[in-house]
Formats: C-alpha cells, sequence, structure tokens
C-alpha cells in the first residue's frame, strides 16, 4: 500500500520516536544491505513558512475550542483523488475521522488517535513532557482508575505493547489500538478509552511521580551511540533549527521535577478535538462506526487557549562544510547532504510528478552505489541516496554511506563523484527503463492484493498520510498517476531532475567514527576538495543479460499425494524424495510464499569450536550464482517479483522467497539454481568480516549489547554454536571453510518445500516437479530433533557481564528451564500463560509501582528441536544499584505465584490476548509456512497445530499454579547482571 508518492520521499520512521509499551535493545546480525537514513522522520508535512530563528517556546494561541480542525483533509487543495473507500469527516468540535471498512484479516480493527502535536511543541521547561504526556494518558483519567485502563484491555485481548501502544515523534503522538473483534463491547470500550486519554486524563502528581523512573529508564535504554550520533548529525544538519533541540525524549532535568503544572498546562493546550484524528479501519459496518465515534466524541471540549505553532527556524545559506562525530561504539558512516527550505506545497499531481522522476533518478543512482559496494575493492560498505522533508523544516537530499572504519576518504571520493558523475553525465534510457519497470511491477503488485491488504497497515498508513498532509490514495490509482508520469519519460526529463535536486546549500559532509580522525573537520574539507579535481568519465553501459537457469532435467514424478482437508493442506512426494507442502490461501491476493529446507543446520556442526556460519547468509546469497553474479541476476530479473533469502537454523538451512503467482515458475528457479550452483564469491564474505568487525565496539557500547551478544551461548552452556563471533574469529575466519562445513550439510539429506498463498495446487506441483523434483534423488532421516543441548547449571550470584556505556545503565536477568515445545505441547502452552501472569506482575510492581524500569521483557524460549530444553526469562533496564531489588523481586513473585497460584482475573487477561493473537497470526501466511514444516514427517506436528487454541482454553488457575511449583524453582534459576566498566564513560 502506498498511500502517496510524496511519503515515499521520506525515509523510515524516525530512530528517535518514542513508545510507551517496548522493549530491551536488541543485538542483531549486521547486514550488508544499506538502512534508510535513521534520523529522517515526520514526512513531508506543509507548514507556514519558518520564521528567521527558533524561539525558546510556542507564543500563546487562540481561545477555545473552535470546531475548526488544526488542518484540513489534503485532498480539499489537491487534485489527487483520493481512495473513495474511505469516510472522511469532521465533529462540530473539530475532531477529525477516517473510516475504512476492510475485512483482512477477518472480525478485527485498528483504531489510531493522532494529536496533532509532539516535542516540536514544547516549551524549553517542558522538554519530553510530550512524551511523559504519552505514559500519562495511560495512568488514569475521569472514569478509569489508574492502572485499570491497560487491565481492562487485556480482558478484552488487547496485548499490552503488541495490540496497545502509542509514539510520540517531534511532530505528532499517536494512540495504537488492535481489536481482535468488533463486537459493540470491544469497540465501544475501546473508544471511551481513548477518549479518556485524549481529553480526561487526571495526571494525579502521585501518578506522575511514579512514572518518572519508568520514563527514565526509557531514557537510559535510548541513549547510546546511535541516539547520540543522531543528535550530533541534526545539530550539524539543521543548524538554527528548533529540531535538533526538541528531541522527544526531552531533558533529564526536566522529566526528574517537572511540577503537575507543566504537564496540564501542555495537556490543556494541546489535546483538544481540533487537534485530533481519529482513524478507525476494519471489519465493521462505517455507519455504525461513525455513529459511535459521535456519540463518544461529540462532547469533547477543551476551554483553554490552543498551543501555537512552534517556531520551526530557517535554513541557513551555508558552503562546504564538514563535521565528525566521535564515539568509541558508534558504527563508521558517512553523509553529504544539501539542504533549502522545505518545499510546503499541497500534494498535487504536479508534485507527484516532480516525486516519481526524482525517485527514478535517485533510485539510478543507488543502482550504480550498489555495483559499487559489490566490487573487488569497495569504497564503503552500502550506500544510497535518498530525498526527504524533515518535520516541516528542512528539505535534504543526501548521500550516505555505510563504511569501514578508518576508510572514510574513499568513501567520500565515491560518493562525490557518482554524484558529479550522475550530473553531468546523466542517466542513460536504458537504466531510466530498468527502474520504471521495477517500480511499476511493485505498483501492479499492490493492485492486484489490494483487497486483502491487512488492517494495521492500512491505519497506519492513513495515519501517516495524515501527518504528511498527502492524500490517501488507492493502490489503483498510484499506478494509474505513475503510468501517466512515465509515459514518454526521457532520460533527459530525470537528468534535469537531478541536477536540480543538488542545488542545496553544501555539500554538507558529516562523519561518523568510533576513533578521532587526523585533521578533524578541516582533514575532511580538504579530501572533500580533493576529491572535487578528480575528473569523471560517462558510466559505462551494461549489456542486457538473460537469465539461463530455466531448465533442471526432465520433470520429476509424484510418488505419493494426500490431502489434509481440515486445514486445507496437500502433502506430496516426489520420486527423488523432495516432500512438498501446499496450502492455498487468500489472506494476500498474489502472494505466495516457498521455502526450501535443506540439511541439518545447528545439528550437523561441532559444538566445542566456532565456525564461521554468521558470515553465511550474505555471502551465499550475494555471492550469486555460478553463471550470474548477484548484480547481473538483479539485472536478468529485473521485471520480476522473486526473492531469495539464505538462513541456517538449529534444525536445517532455509532458502525462501515471496513472489506472485506470474512468477512462481521463475522463483522456483531461483531458489533451486541457488541451492545447486551456488557461487560463494569472496566480496561478499569480506563485507560481512568487515560488518561483523566493525559492530563488536557498538555492541559493547550498551547493556543490552553485550547481553544479546553473550546471553545466548551462556544459556546453552557455553556450546560453542551459539556463540557470537569475537575478533579473533572474525579475523580468523576464511571461505574455503565456511562453504565446505555448508555444503556438506547443503547437499545431502531430504529437501521439504513449502508453498503458502494465492496458488492454485496442480499448478505448483508442476513446477516443483520441473524445478527441484527434477534434481537428484537425496535420502537421508527427516528427524529434525537432537540432544545434548543443555540449560546452564544454577547459579547463586548472577554472572557479571560487563559493558562500556553509561554509569547509570545496567540489565538484570533471570531464567528457569523448562520444557521443550514438542514432548508435550499442553504442558508448554501452560508455562506460556505461566510467563504472561509473570510478567503482568511484574510490570506492575516493577513499572507501575515501583517506576524503576521502562518495560519488563518476560518471555518463554521452548526449543522446537533439543529434546527437553527450554526456559523462561524476565528481563529489565534499570540502573546498577537497583538490581538486586529486581533479582528479590522477582525471587518473590515467582515463589508467591507457585505458592498462591493466579486469580480467576490474571489468567484471562493473560489468555485471552494469546488465544487472539494466535487467531491473527492464523490468518497469515507467514503462520502457516512456519506451522507446516515436518508436518509430513513428524507426527507430532499436525496434533499439536489443531490443539493449540483449545489447551489454552481449557487451562484453569490450578493448571498454572502446579507448572509454577514445578519450573519457577529459586534454586534453578540461572542469573545474569550487565553493569557498567569503572572506566566507563
Amino acid at each position: 500500500m502506498r498511500p502517496s508518492f510524496r511519503l515515499m520521499m521520506t525515509a523510515a520512521s524516525s530512530a528517535v520516536l518514542l513508545s510507551a509499551c517496548g522493549s530491551l535493545p536488541d543485538v542483531s546480525m549486521p547486514s550488508v544491505s544499506m538502512p534508510r537514513l535513521p534520523f529522517m522522520g515526520g514526512g513531508d508535512q506543509p507548514a507556514p513558512t519558518p520564521a528567521a530563528a527558533p524561539t525558546p517556546a510556542p507564543a500563546p494561541g487562540t481561545p477555545a475550542t473552535t470546531g475548526t480542525p488544526s488542518q484540513p483533509w489534503a485532498q480539499t487543495a489537491s487534485d489527487v483523488p483520493a481512495d473513495p473507500a474511505v469516510r472522511y469527516g469532521v465533529l462540530p468540535n473539530g475532531m477529525r475521522y477516517a473510516l475504512l471498512r476492510n475485512a483482512t484479516p477477518p472480525g478485527q480493527a485498528s483504531l489510531r488517535l493522532r494529536i496533532d502535536a509532539g516535542s516540536l511543541n514544547e516549551r524549553a521547561d517542558q522538554l519530553g513532557l510530550a512524551h511523559f504526556m504519552e505514559h500519562m494518558a495511560f495512568n488514569g483519567s475521569t472514569d478509569i482508575p489508574e492502572g485499570e485502563l491497560v487491565h481492562t484491555l487485556e480482558r478484552l485481548g488487547l496485548s499490552f505493547g503488541a495490540d496497545t501502544n502509542a509514539s510520540t515523534d517531534f511532530d505528532e503522538t499517536v494512540y495504537k489500538l488492535d481489536l481482535p473483534r468488533t463486537d459493540d463491547a470491544t469497540v465501544d470500550a475501546s473508544l471511551n478509552i481513548l477518549r479518556e486519554m485524549s481529553g480526561e486524563a487526571t495526571l494525579a502528581a502521585d501518578a506522575i511521580d511514579r512514572e518518572r523512573g519508568v520514563v527514565l529508564s526509557e531514557e537510559r535504554t535510548r541513549d547510546g551511540p546511535a541516539l547520540r550520533s543522531i543528535r550530533a548529525r541534526l545539530g550539524f544538519l539543521m543548524k538554527g533549527q528548533l529540531a535538533p533541540e526538541r528531541f522527544p525524549i526531552g531533558d533529564t532535568s526536566v522529566l526528574q521535577a517537572a511540577p503537575r503544572e507543566r504537564f496540564t498546562e501542555f495537556y490543556n493546550a494541546y489535546y483538544r478535538p481540533e487537534r485530533a484524528t481519529l482513524i478507525a479501519v476494519g471489519d465493521f459496518d462505517v455507519d455504525q462506526m461513525e455513529a459511535k465515534i459521535r456519540a463518544e466524541f461529540g462532547d469533547w471540549a477543551n476551554s483553554h487557549p490552543d498551543g501555537a505553532a512552534p517556531n520551526l527556524g530557517a535554513v541557513q545559506p551555508r558552503g562546504p562544510e564538514a563535521s565528525v562525530f566521535v564515539d568509541p561504539g558508534v558504527q563508521s558512516t558517512l553523509q553529504i547532504a544539501w539542504v533549502s527550505p522545505p518545499d510546503l506545497a499541497p500534494d498535487t499531481l504536479a508534485h507527484q510528478e516532480a516525486d516519481i522522476i526524482r525517485i527514478l533518478g535517485l533510485q539510478v543512482l543507488n543502482r550504480r552505489f550498489q555495483a559499487l559496494s559489490r566490487g573487488a575493492t569497495p569504497p564503503f560498505i552500502g550506500a544510497s541516496a535518498n530525498a526527504t522533508t524533515n518535520w516541516r523544516s528542512q528539505d535534504n537530499v543526501s548521500l550516505y554511506a555505510n563504511v569501514q572504519p578508518g576508510q572514510w576518504k574513499p568513501a567520500l571520493s565515491a560518493l562525490e563523484q557518482e554524484q558529479r558523475r550522475i550530473v553531468e553525465y546523466g542517466v542513460s534510457q536504458a537504466e531510466l527503463n530498468r527502474e520504471i519497470t521495477e517500480f511499476r511491477t511493485s505498483l501492479q503488485n499492490a493492485v492486484a492484493g489490494a483487497a486483502t491488504r491487512r488492517t494495521p497497515g492500512l491505519a497506519n498508513g492513513l495515519s501517516d498520510t495524515v501527518n504528511s498532509r498527502t492524500v490517501f490514495t488507492a493502490p489503483q490509482t498510484d499506478l494509474a498517476i505513475f503510468d501517466t508520469v512515465v509515459d514518454g519519460l526521457t532520460a533527459e526529463t530525470v537528468n534535469a531532475a537531478l541536477k536540480a535536486a543538488f542545488q542545496g546549500s553544501g555539500p554538507l559532509v558529516f562523519i561518523t567514527s568510533p576513533t578521532a580522525i587526523e585533521g578533524g573537520d578541516q582533514a575532511v574539507l580538504t579530501a572533500l576538495a580533493e576529491a572535487q579535481t578528480a575528473q569523471v568519465a560517462a558510466p559505462q553501459a551494461e549489456a542486457a543479460i538473460d537469465w539461463p537457469y530455466t531448465d533442471f532435467g526432465r520433470p520429476g514424478a509424484v510418488a505419493s499425494r494426500s490431502e489434509v482437508a481440515d486445514i486445507e493442506t496437500t502433502f506430496v512426494t516426489f520420486a527423488n524424495g523432495v516432500r512438498l507442502t501446499v496450502k492455498p490461501t487468500r489472506f494476500r491476493d498474489d502472494q505466495i510464499m516457498v521455502s526450501v529446507r535443506a540439511g541439518r543446520g545447528f545439528l550437523s556442526l561441532p559444538t566445542d569450536r566456532t565456525t564461521a556460519l554468521w558470515a553465511a547468509p550474505a555471502t551465499f546469497s550475494e555471492g550469486g550464482l555460478g553463471r550470474l553474479t548477484a548484480q547481473q541476476l538483479e539485472e536478468a530479473l529485473a521485471p520480476n517479483t522473486y526473492g531469495m533469502s539464505f538462513q541456517p537454523g538449529e534444525d536445517s538451512y532455509l532458502l525462501s522467497g515471496s513472489t506472485r503467482p506470474a512468477d512462481l515458475a521463475l522463483q522456483l528457479q531461483v531458489l533451486t539454481a541457488y541451492l545447486t550452483d551456488p557461487a560463494w564469491r569472496p566480496d561478499p564474505f569480506e563485507r560481512v568480516r568487515g560488518v561483523y568487525a566493525q559492530a563488536l565496539p557498538q555492541i559493547d557500547a550498551t547493556p543490552g549489547g553485550v547481553f544479546g551478544r553473550d546471553a545466548s551461548a551462556l544459556l546453552h552452556s557455553g556450546d560453542a554454536r551459539w556463540r557470537f563471533p569475537t575478533q579473533g574469529d572474525i579475523t580468523g575466519a576464511d571461505l574455503p571453510t565456511l562453504r565446505r562445513t555448508v555444503e556438506a550439510d547443503l547437499g545431502g539429506g531430504p529437501l521439504e518445500v513449502i508453498v503458502v498463498g494465492d496458488v492454485d495446487v496442480d499448478d505448483v506441483v508442476a513446477k516443483v516437479a520441473a524445478t527441484l523434483g527434477a534434481l537428484p534423488a537425496r535420502t537421508g532421516s527427516t528427524d529434525r530433533t537432537g540432544d545434548g543441548v543443555r540449560f546452564p547449571a544454577p547459579t547463586a550470584t548472577p554472572v557479571d557481564l560487563k559493558h562500556g556505556g553509561r554509569l547509570d545503565q545496567a540489565l538484570g536477568f533471570v531464567a528457569w528451564p523448562t520444557v521443550d515445545s514438542f514432548s508435550d505441547p499442553r504442558e508448554m502452552r501452560y508455562v506460556r500463560l505461566l510467563t504472561d501472569v509473570l510478567r503482568l506482575r511484574l510490570t506492575d510492581e516493577l513499572r507501575e509501582n515501583q517506576g524503576v524500569t521502562y518495560s519488563p521483557q518476560v518471555s518463554d524460549d521452548p526449543s522446537s528441536v533439543f529434546r527437553g530444553y527450554g526456559y523462561v526469562q524476565a528481563a529489565i533496564e534499570a540502573p546498577p544499584e537497583r538490581l538486586p531489588g529486581f533479582f528479590t523481586d522477582v525471587d518473590r513473585i515467582a515463589a508467591e505465584i507457585a505458592a498462591n497460584g493466579v486469580t480467576a482475573d490474571e489468567l484471562e487477561r493473560a489468555r485471552r490476548p494469546r488465544i487472539e493473537a494466535l487467531n491473527r497470526m492464523r490468518e497469515t501466511n507467514e503462520f502457516w509456512m512456519s506451522e507446516l514444516q515436518d508436518a509430513q514427517t513428524d507426527p507430532t506436528r499436525l496434533p499439536a497445530l489443531r490443539s493449540a487454541v483449545a489447551d489454552l482454553e481449557r487451562a484453569t488457575p490450578a493448571d498454572l499454579q502446579r507448572v509454577a511449583q514445578k519450573y519457577f524453582v529459586a534454586s534453578k534459576a540461572y542469573r545474569i547482571q550487565v553493569t557498567p566498566r569503572v572506566a566507563a564513560r
């Protein structure tokens, strides 16, 4: 779903956006793919022309509720056709609403209440209170006592965090409810809760004081090298403007001490019907929903003066400038930017035409960057070009690169010279045509899947267009606009747009580095000047490439075929031993998901030494095929929709992709080609090695990073298969050994193919027969379970890990050994419900009562591979001095559950969200791709699938007390703490 081409010009949601419910930071495996610029959120929002300089606070606004919305619907000033399926309205008090009936998934709905105010609206003595106010909206109102709001939603089946959440950005605050049902009771209660939050919050002083620790915990959790670099980046690129002074998390001195009056002043000024937009999308009668909204929100009034619009500050004319940000844990990056005053014109067809042309030109530049990154001596790990409008304040065109530490000079030269090359020589018609083809294919896919777009995504899309002041359009409209723009579009027109794109003030060069750069900012400017003197030549044209992997031999014969009627699934076995599982669905029109499982994954690896399997995913896929590099493969298949992902797992290697019916044969050819002819080229292996080496100091800079690096191996008793690579591992890894390790397993044993989605079973069988079914016979055991993985010995005192971040940052963790997922599925589900009850109690105690942490993380992890292995875990972020209390509280609460059991209300608040979440997942292709694994060979798989909801429904408080007594045994618990080094910064 693409609500607006103007939205497509903005990058992903801001990394500094804050939510009321969240999780501890996780350390993900580094990727060689290029992230979008993290700080450019907020979209493309028109506003009054900014004044010359920011003021410390908004001026007094207009009085009282006026009945006039703070902004009109974008389509009132636009010739872009709005999606006719959306009903727009305005209440007499000025509150706007947008309603859209959508039945994917059936019987569910999503509500979004957007307040047209964020951190930019704060005064200097309110820094952080827009976000703090978002927290307080959950903490008591006129008719809902403090602590009861979330409990009410849990009883209705909404999980706190997953279904009940909110977020604060620079320019908006959005409250989000995803309803599992659209019956009157659920809808009425949810609308009433949003009404209470928006206009009836009590903001009790004692409740504010209790919440301070929660918000301060969130500040600690967020404050790492990445956020610090974003602050520096914005401060440099938006010099003299308001946004860098108004980060949503705010100022700790304000968060610690702001009196209740500062909260009520912000709430009264900005939480008002004229600034509110309610979005409802889902499986409901639109007339009835509209009547409910009018009845619930029609009496909302605000007698206080409206808060004035902030003075955002003007973009300053600037020549070449440079700034280097140094932090030991930061990633090495380089950005070259050109900035200009924001284009605040309405969203019109002419504007969308200009945006499309610019997008296409920048995509050609991105394609050239990608080719450079895949070369033998790449100047950067990855690079991208994009254009954004940031928070109504500034237009920004940027080139951005991830670089190897210390290698900023070659990256700077490459970015500068490729930018000059495309400006001087332009794009070729062949390059432009490729981007048009890929863009059109994505829009055609959106049209084909329009009838089964998912409700939460539509609600978020509508909310995004409200914030960006763009028109929410139907996919068919997007395609029609695009086709009109590109009909006869020439490279000359795109080249003119590219030249105009780089006419802003600049270039402004911003570098992040874990170590100081000799000569600092001036050295960067000198290197830029040197790069600008180099001559650039016209790019070389690439020859057209054909896809050569179309014939894998004689199609395989079907040895057996059977139907599983109750889950509408077909099992097929081919003569060569390949097992195919097919499930047709209508969850997403025009979407097909395909996976191929081979080998035994971790089961085949040694336990006493590490392998370079961490490098396998990107090395395998980016290494291309024997007859095509990855770049050539993409060139050959540009008009098509396909995917290729490679992931080692505990029990197999997984090759997977997502496609459409027209490209199913091609998708199977791609997967078969990678299975039979992977090239394992060295260039991507070296890029991944560099990414991991760079990640190590970043990981060390936060408690969550250190925990994510070390905990998996610790929780598997030091088993080397779960160990994150050290610098020695990274340096000593070699590609031939990795290739032998993977191919020794990947090349043997039976294949399992799963196809789920918009398919015809007979068509799938024929296409698999012509590809994977045509391969030589593969034999071997189909058992993908194992033994020998042990939960670690209990710890009387926590294992103490050290991080290099802030002195007030720490993490505490407790885990108890439990069960695997397959030996006794009902027992596993009771443990899962027990985990949810523990989460409820820890949230009430540690977040609501003590205010010690932002969000206690409680979950269970039963292995689906290793017999007898699983655990329940609880973790928090907190200051180091609060960790002893955490360990005491966890032990006490777990013991109380074991001794006294759980209440019926707690069981229902745990059970209902879990059942509703399971029901929602069953309406997705992704769920069935996972659940149908091993369904043909594991006799326990289908019975466990069928019994899931019934097991949860039959659970009693006595069942949960029994499993608590069995597993919540303090003497068996394993504890970890991550605390700062004495020498931490």
